[in-house]
């Protein structure tokens, strides 16, 4: 059980700070969800690295809960290093992206990272051709490829658009990833 609890500390304790500031939020009568992205306000710049670790209530944190330590932990599986890396890279791209690029609407939660776990799982196993990593795309695919449906506008307030680039962002942080492991020998 040690062993499980050290190898997943990093995912643990990410997903228990979101849960946190959720709390928080909910005692501060959810003033603090207004510090989201706001796509192309200079205001909106604060919620690049804060709105994975705001949700609009329980319903949004849960959904996004089981994903992000699933996705998360198998991302852990490349190490902390990389784990972290990954998750920084993911929050700050993807959040750039929706405030260039959404719908002038406030974009909350930790689902951009969700897709962003998700696409760099994927993206992992194209550049490293590795079996363990196409074993994981594999079985990413069969138990999260639904989330897609999440790429689509079907619901006006759901952030698609922090889907999309969270996915997007997840890719290029694979990407970047397999080109820096490539340089140094550690792939």
């Amino acid at each position: 059980m040690e062993l499980i609890k050290n190898k997943f500390q990093p995912i643990i304790f990410l997903v228990a700070a979101i849960w946190a500031v959720e709390v928080a939020n909910f005692v501060l009568g959810h003033g603090l969800t207004s510090w989201g992205i706001l796509p192309r306000r200079v205001s909106g710049l604060i919620g690049i690295p804060l709105a994975p670790f705001l949700h609009i209530g329980l319903w949004h944190i849960i959904s996004n809960t089981v994903p992000l330590l699933i996705l998360g932990g198998l991302i852990l599986t490349g190490g902390k290093t990389r784990f972290w890396a990954s998750t920084v890279g993911i929050v700050l791209l993807s959040g750039v992206l929706v405030w260039l690029f959404a719908r002038d609407v406030l974009h909350v939660g930790a689902s951009g990272l969700v897709f962003g776990y998700f696409g760099a799982l994927l993206a992992r196993a194209y550049f490293e051709r590795g079996f363990i990593s196409i074993a994981v795309a594999c079985l990413t695919m069969i138990f999260y490829g639904g989330i897609l449906w999440g790429l689509l506008p079907l619901r006006s307030y759901i952030s698609f658009e922090g889907h999309l680039f969270g996915l997007i962002a997840g890719i290029a942080v694979a990407w970047l990833d397999h080109k820096f492991q490539s340089r140094t020998g550690d792939t």
